[in-house]
C-alpha cells in the first residue's frame, strides 16, 4: 500500500490503550495503525512523543450573538485557529436562534460563518422559539442534515422555554434520535437573588457567584433530568460547576438514565476569589455557571476521574475587556450588564493534560476519551475521535515534557486577556491534523483559511443507556394508551 504520509516512531495512545506504533494516511484517512510502516511519500518523524486522536471541542460559541445581542470576538477563522493551537483537530460550536428567527435562516447564517474555518467544523443549534413550525418542520429537516444536537436553558428571560417547553423539545429529540443540551439553572432563584442583592447596592463583580447559588445549578440538574426522564429522551448538562450537581449526574447514571454531562476548565482552574479582584478586573471572570470554591474543584477532579463526566470542554465565550465586550453596556455597571463568559479553546487541552495527567489525576488514556473519544460518541462524529483504519486523519502528535507559560499572544485568538494567563503547564500539542492535513506545526499555522469543512452527524450513540420508561408511558399501566 502507498501512503500519502506515514508518522512513525510515536506511542499511540488511544482511549482504550497505549503502544508504540505507525500510522499510515491515505486521502486524509488513517489507512493503517502497525508495529512498523515503512514508505509514505512524507514521513513524520514523531520522536517517541505521544500520538493521539485531534480534540474535539464540544462547547465553544464562535461568531455568535448572545440573546441581548453582544457579539463574540472571535470568528470561525480565529475561533478555528486558536482550537487547533490548542490541539483541536475539529469543533461543534453553537448556531443561536434568536426569537422569530426560522432554524433554516440560523443554519444559513452560520454555513456563511463557518466557511472561514481552518478546521473541520459542525453545529450545536440553541433553539429559543420552538413555535410549532420549528418544532414539527425545522428542526427535523436540521437533523436531516446531519445537524444532530441542540441547546436550550431553563435560566436567562430571552432564553428559558419553561418545563413545559422542555418536554415539548426533548419528545422531537427523542423522536428524532437527536440529544438535548441544557444549561441547568434555577431561573427564579438567581433572578430573586439578584433582585436582593440590588436592593443592598452589591453590585460588583465579585457578588456574581453570590447571585447564582449552588443550589440553583442542582436543583435544575434534577428538573432537567426529571424531564427528560418522563418522555425518555437523551439529554446533555453542560458546564456542571457542582458537587451536588455532579453527584446528581452519577446518581441518575447508575440507574441508566440516557445521560451525559461535562465540566469546564475554568471550575477546576479558577475560583470565586478570581471575582474580587481590584476594581472592575474581576469581570473577566464573570461566566454562568460562576466559578465555585476550591473544595468544589477537588470534588470536580474525583468525578472527571471516575467516569462522571463524559468531556472537559471550554465553553469558549470570548468577550473582549473593552466596550465591544464585557463593558458594551458601560464601564461602571452592576454585574448583571457585565458580557457573561470566559475564552478559553487554547487552554482547554493544554490545561487538563498538565493538570490531569501530569499530576496523575487521570491517565493518558482518560485524557484522550474527555478530550476527543467520548465527543465523538455522544455527538455522533462517526469519522472523528479515534485512530484506526478508516477514521479522518485527525491527529495530534504531543511532547509531555514541554514546559510552557500561557501568555496571551499564544492564545492565538481575538481577545485581550487569558484568564489562566501566567500558568505553567506541562505537555504541548506541537504538531495538529485535520484529514491528513497539518494545521499546526511546531508554533507555526500551516493551514489556509476556508480549508475546514462541514461534517454531519449521526444520532446519538446511546447503546448500554436502558433508559426510563415512566409507568403513565407503559401500555401496560395506562389502559393500552400509545401516549408516545
Amino acid at each position: 500500500m502507498t501512503f500519502d504520509t506515514v508518522i512513525h516512531s510515536g506511542t499511540v495512545v488511544t482511549a482504550d490503550g497505549q503502544f508504540k506504533g505507525d500510522i499510515g494516511i491515505t486521502g486524509g484517512r488513517i489507512a493503517a495503525v502497525s508495529e512498523v510502516i515503512s514508505g509514505g511519500k512524507t514521513r513524520v518523524d514523531a520522536g517517541g512523543r505521544l500520538v493521539m486522536p485531534g480534540g474535539i471541542e464540544a462547547h465553544a460559541h464562535i461568531a455568535q450573538e448572545s440573546s441581548s445581542g453582544v457579539m463574540t470576538a472571535d470568528d470561525y477563522l480565529s475561533g478555528s485557529i486558536s482550537a487547533a493551537f490548542g490541539g483541536n483537530s475539529s469543533f461543534i460550536p453553537f448556531a443561536a436562534q434568536q426569537r422569530g428567527q426560522s432554524v433554516d435562516d440560523v443554519i444559513a447564517t452560520y454555513d456563511a460563518r463557518g466557511a472561514r474555518s481552518v478546521l473541520d467544523y459542525s453545529y450545536h443549534l440553541i433553539i429559543s422559539d420552538p413555535t410549532p413550525d420549528v418544532l414539527n418542520d425545522q428542526l427535523p429537516r436540521a437533523f436531516k442534515r446531519g445537524i444532530t444536537s441542540f441547546k436550550v436553558f431553563m435560566t436567562y428571560d430571552l432564553m428559558n422555554l419553561g418545563d413545559g417547553g422542555m418536554l415539548d423539545i426533548l419528545s422531537v429529540a427523542r423522536d428524532h434520535g437527536a440529544i438535548t443540551m441544557v444549561h441547568a439553572e434555577n431561573n427564579d432563584m438567581v433572578k430573586w437573588m439578584n433582585k436582593r442583592l440590588a436592593a443592598k447596592g452589591l453590585t460588583a463583580p465579585r457578588y456574581h457567584a453570590i447571585s447564582r447559588p449552588q443550589l440553583a445549578e442542582e436543583e435544575a440538574i434534577n428538573r432537567a433530568i426529571q424531564l427528560a426522564k418522563l418522555v425518555d429522551a437523551a439529554l446533555f448538562i453542560v458546564h456542571v460547576s457542582t458537587e451536588g450537581g455532579a453527584d446528581i449526574v452519577r446518581r441518575e447514571k447508575f440507574n441508566g438514565a440516557k445521560l451525559f454531562a461535562e465540566t469546564c476548565p475554568q471550575y477546576l482552574a479558577l475560583t470565586r476569589d478570581d471575582l474580587d479582584r481590584p476594581g472592575m478586573e474581576g469581570a473577566k471572570y464573570i461566566c454562568s455557571p460562576p466559578l465555585r470554591g476550591h473544595d468544589t474543584q477537588d470534588a470536580l477532579w474525583h468525578h472527571i476521574a471516575h467516569g462522571t463526566f463524559e468531556s472537559v470542554s471550554s465553553d469558549h465565550a470570548p468577550y473582549r475587556f473593552d466596550d465591544t465586550g464585557k463593558f458594551i453596556n458601560g464601564s461602571d455597571i452592576p454585574y448583571p450588564k457585565i458580557a457573561n463568559g470566559m475564552p478559553g479553546i487554547a487552554t482547554r487541552l493544554p490545561y487538563l493534560f498538565s493538570e490531569g495527567v501530569v499530576k496523575g489525576r487521570i491517565t493518558p488514556e482518560q485524557f484522550v476519551a474527555l478530550s476527543a473519544t467520548n465527543a465523538a460518541k455522544t455527538f455522533g462524529c462517526t469519522t472523528k475521535g479515534r485512530i484506526a483504519p478508516g477514521m479522518d486523519a485527525d491527529i495530534a502528535i504531543w511532547n509531555p515534557e514541554a514546559k510552557r507559560v500561557v501568555q496571551l499572544q499564544d492564545q492565538h485568538d481575538n481577545m485581550d486577556y487569558s484568564p489562566m494567563e501566567g500558568m505553567e503547564l506541562v505537555g504541548v500539542p506541537e504538531v495538529v491534523m485535520n484529514r491528513g492535513r497539518t494545521i499546526v506545526s511546531h508554533g507555526e499555522l500551516m493551514a489556509t483559511e476556508g480549508q475546514g469543512q462541514f461534517f454531519a452527524r449521526a444520532p446519538v450513540d446511546l447503546r448500554g443507556r436502558s433508559g426510563f420508561t415512566a409507568p403513565e408511558f407503559d401500555p401496560a399501566q395506562n389502559f393500552g394508551s400509545d401516549l408516545r
